[in-house]
């Protein structure tokens, strides 16, 4: 498996801006409308919503805000958003997977397919680009100072029950089958490590590198379109940047 920041260019990408912070939240809050329309707004007894929390604080966002969030989709019931994967190629035939949370279906793949269109891409058929891709659990732990062990984590990840796990550029992305991905997570946190994200992602199993310049630009632009738009949550690709 290779690192994860050849595939997800919006789950771990670190924002600094108050505006981006406020972006990314802006989403988080979709995917915790869903959650608790799904299973109840009980972190306790709803692993998404928990998930959810721990992004949200991940992000430095106040724990007030998030309890007003959770109120706000508990106590309006009519705040409906749902869940829509869109897939497609970009330049060079690269295979992308975009998840959405969206109260307005035409809007969103309204402008999804026009994010395709605009840079060299095109959006296909449910299922279209899926199959080259394998959900897995991925827990990632950044090491700005550089004091984590690096056999030592290993060794303890593996303990935990991980499958794999990665270093790239003080970054460790640990791999898991998804329904091991709370209790590997549980563990290494109780070993005492700080987990920076952890979520069910779509991993390829091939890789696809772009030479031309305009083919690069262009998906640059695209995953950056993507990024801008409130409306998505994730965004998974097998380039090989």
């Amino acid at each position: 498996m290779s690192g994860h920041s050849k595939w997800n260019n919006i789950k771990h990408k670190k924002e600094k801006s108050d505006a981006a912070k406020a972006k990314i939240f802006t989403k988080i809050g979709k995917e915790m409308a869903v959650a608790i329309k799904a299973g109840g707004p009980d972190p306790n007894n709803n692993n998404k919503l928990r998930d959810l929390i721990a992004k949200a604080k991940a992000n430095n966002v106040p724990n007030d805000n998030i309890q007003r969030t959770i109120k706000k989709f508990t106590d309006n019931s009519d705040i409906n958003y749902e869940e829509i994967v869109y897939e497609g190629y970009g330049p060079s035939g690269v295979a992308i997977i975009v998840e959405t949370s969206t109260d307005n279906r035409n809007r969103t793949a309204g402008n999804v397919r026009a994010a395709f269109n605009k840079y060299g891409g095109n959006m296909g058929q449910s299922g279209s680009v899926s199959f080259l891709f394998e959900s897995k659990g991925v827990i990632t732990i950044i090491d700005e100072d550089g004091e984590i062990d690096e056999d030592k984590i290993m060794e303890d990840s593996l303990e935990c029950g991980a499958e794999d796990i990665k270093c790239e550029e003080g970054e460790f992305t640990i791999y898991t089958e998804p329904d091991d991905l709370d209790s590997v997570r549980d563990a290494i946190i109780g070993l005492g490590y700080k987990i920076d994200t952890a979520d069910v992602a779509k991993v390829p199993s091939t890789y696809v590198e772009l030479t031309n310049e305009d083919d690069i630009e262009n998906m640059e632009k695209m995953l950056d379109k993507f990024n801008e738009d409130d409306d998505v949550n994730a965004v998974y690709h097998n380039w090989d940047a």
